[in-house]
């Protein structure tokens, strides 16, 4: 039975899971920290997980041992590398590549150009894909990306004020991102509300975040722009910012700009303003004990999506749910309540109860007089690529 591989490559991580031909999950995994102290595989097959430290310099050992737990008599769902039909692989910034494609040395080289749009991510896709083709030569691998879902968004919304030869020269453009996410929680809201083409606000909040206009079932806007960097406040990233701020800071106190765009991406948002870290578990933590910053920080981020979810139900004209999902929306119960004590100007009004008892599963928690239905939908990227990548070679 052919089986599909899907790979998620970060800066220090390899995220792994295995499906069989009917998109069930057979194993998935994560190596993490690579190349750091305490490097360490967690690995599941079923209801049983492994976890273990393990020495792995590189992503290339990495995708050696991840091979190695493929194979596994007890861990893994392979014989030999020929069952897997395709490897699907997640690409953050796809530039104005429209739909998942074939990796080909071109392809590789046209997203080479976008490695600085997107630095947390894209080279470290690349090197993913390029340490699993080497890995893997004969199997087919597919890039899919996360703008690949926002390409439907009208000029409108994706140009910038900026002379019009910016864009046809320049491509500076808004692109979007975790598309893969968006798109998955979109169809998924579609079914649970049984209907076809339903308008929606989706919010990936995690780590990053993003929040996307959904209209009949298409992206029309969304928060993040030519780089992940805009948008609402990240757990290290600005979002939203005066640019002249730069120019401010470059001018007067010479500030390098390379600095700040480091400081920007990795050094802000939850983790700038509140000072202890970028885990809201912590800040939160922090806040309840009277850490003043920490408050700040979480009454920003929810101001934050607030507007923009605002701001989409503008661009929507109608809204049939709000759908919130990742790290943050799955699981901080307080954090979703907070963002929808916004919204009781467009007719939203939360359960609490049924809000406290939705932790990293599907429901629906608006209450009865709400007029805009409020759901809490896990995300599955992997499952989202392991379907793209297989539509891309023609099914198995």
């Amino acid at each position: 039975m052919k089986k599909i591989l899907v790979l998620n490559c970060g800066s220090s991580s390899i995220k792994y899971c295995l499906f069989d031909r009917d998109f069930n999950t057979i194993l998935y995994g994560l190596v993490e920290k690579i190349g750091e102290k305490g490097t360490q595989l967690i690995h599941h097959k079923g209801k049983k997980k492994l976890k273990k430290k393990v020495n792995v310099k590189n992503h290339k050992e990495g995708i050696a041992l991840m091979l190695k737990m493929l194979h596994d008599s007890k861990w893994g769902g392979i014989k030999r590398v020929d069952e897997i039909s395709v490897v699907g692989h997640r690409v953050v910034h796809g530039g104005q590549m429209a739909k998942s494609a074939l990796v080909s040395r071109v392809a590789l080289r046209y997203l080479k150009d976008f490695e600085m749009l997107a630095p947390l991510h894209n080279p470290h896709n690349i090197t993913g894909i390029k340490e699993a083709k080497k890995a893997m030569p004969h199997v087919p691998q597919v890039m899919v990306f996360d703008t690949e879902f926002h390409q439907t968004m009208p000029r409108k919304a994706y140009m910038y004020g900026l002379p019009y030869h910016y864009f046809d020269k320049y491509a500076v453009r808004k692109y979007g991102f975790h598309g893969t996410s968006h798109r998955y929680v979109a169809r998924r809201a579609a079914e649970i509300l049984h209907k076809k083409k339903p308008n929606l606000i989706t919010c990936h909040l995690g780590a990053g975040s993003s929040l996307t206009a959904v209209k009949e079932g298409k992206s029309i806007d969304t928060s993040m722009g030519m780089t992940p960097l805009e948008g609402v406040m990240m757990a290290t990233r600005t979002g939203d910012i005066d640019p002249a701020v730069v120019q401010y800071l470059v001018n007067k106190y010479k500030f390098v700009y390379d600095e700040l765009f480091d400081i920007m991406n990795f050094k802000s948002g939850l983790l700038g303003i509140s000072g202890v870290g970028k885990d809201v578990r912590v800040i939160e933590g922090k806040a309840k004990k009277g850490n003043e910053r920490c408050k700040l920080a979480l009454e920003m981020f929810c101001y934050r999506v607030a507007k923009y979810i605002g701001a989409y139900a503008v661009a929507l004209g109608k809204v049939d749910a709000i759908v919130f999902t990742a790290g943050i929306g799955e699981n901080a119960v307080s954090i979703r309540r907070e963002i929808c004590s916004y919204l009781k100007i467009i007719g939203v009004n939360l359960d609490a109860r049924k809000n406290r008892n939705a932790i990293k599963n599907e429901a629906d928690i608006s209450a009865k007089n709400s007029k805009i239905k409020v759901l809490v939908i896990p995300t599955n990227e992997e499952l989202m690529i392991a379907k793209e990548a297989t539509a891309v070679v023609g099914g198995l």
